[in-house]
């Protein structure tokens, strides 16, 4: 009874600027921002996997259905999935955006492509070859380069901006900031993304290695001598701080990862 109460005689209206529109009843949707309202849409989605017979992911309101292609015919039990999944607005009145649904081809390509309908029209969903997912960029040759590059730039952003506002920083105000603003945006989900190649690798340290000349009489010292006077340790190979970015066993774990991905895999997100 409490949860119908929470979601029946829901009013709103529109506010521009001073001016507000006419008041609607909201027959559908639940209150932005509530506690409930994650739940609730955990519950209204719960059954959907159940129409699918491939492997399927669900985070929130992302999905994710994929199927390993060894051959032309096998896109097609990824294309019975999306029309079984057409069957699951019809019962519960909440449609799928076609233009908001992607197809990544990981591996070696096969022409194929997918439809879903759209008010009885057939759409065909758009190919792509990186996507950014839950704040990482994932392309469709799982290589991390364009991570590490995006990571890498939005911690040098974060780098200047402390710059602009700490024109003059000590080893014990650097510690603080770099740690709290700028490494956690390479750190971030490192365990997805760690990079095995010198040059990635490269791309992220080079972000240390500008940030910790920042530090008051530290400018013109060599790097290792930086990441010792400001407390960063490194591991002796690459100059990397441990636990930080990449470590050797990375690279076999990558080769790895690139060997069992042979085949294409083809990835429709939802």
């Amino acid at each position: 009874m409490w949860t119908e109460n929470f979601l029946k005689d829901r009013w709103m209206r529109v506010r521009v600027r001073g001016s507000f529109s006419g008041w609607f009843e909201m027959i559908s949707g639940v209150p932005q921002g509530s506690v409930l309202g994650p739940l609730l849409l955990l519950l209204y989605a719960n059954d959907l996997p159940s129409y699918i017979q491939n492997s399927m992911r669900m985070f929130a309101d992302d999905t994710k259905v994929w199927h390993k292609i060894a051959e032309d015919n096998d896109s097609s039990f990824l294309q019975a999935d999306l029309k079984r999944l057409e069957e699951w607005p019809e019962h519960w009145q909440l449609k799928f955006n076609p233009d908001k649904c992607k197809v990544m081809h990981i591996g070696q390509k096969f022409k194929t492509s997918y439809k879903m309908s759209d008010n009885g029209v057939d759409k065909v969903l758009e190919d792509l070859s990186e996507e950014k997912d839950l704040g990482v960029f994932v392309t469709s040759d799982l290589k991390p380069s364009t991570q590490c590059v995006k990571a890498a730039n939005k911690a040098q952003s974060v780098i200047r901006m402390i710059k602009r506002n700490f024109p003059k920083i000590d080893k014990d105000d650097f510690n603080i900031l770099y740690k709290t603003y700028v490494r956690p945006h390479l750190e971030y989900c490192v365990q997805a993304w760690s990079p095995a190649t010198v040059k990635d690798i490269e791309v992220l340290e080079k972000v240390q290695q500008r940030a910790t000349k920042r530090v008051k009489g530290l400018k013109n010292i060599c790097y290792t001598d930086r990441l010792r006077r400001v407390g960063l340790k490194s591991d002796g190979t690459t100059g990397q701080t441990t636990g930080h970015l990449a470590t050797r066993g990375s690279a076999s774990r990558y080769m790895a990862r690139r060997k069992a991905t042979r085949q294409t895999t083809e990835l429709t997100t939802v």
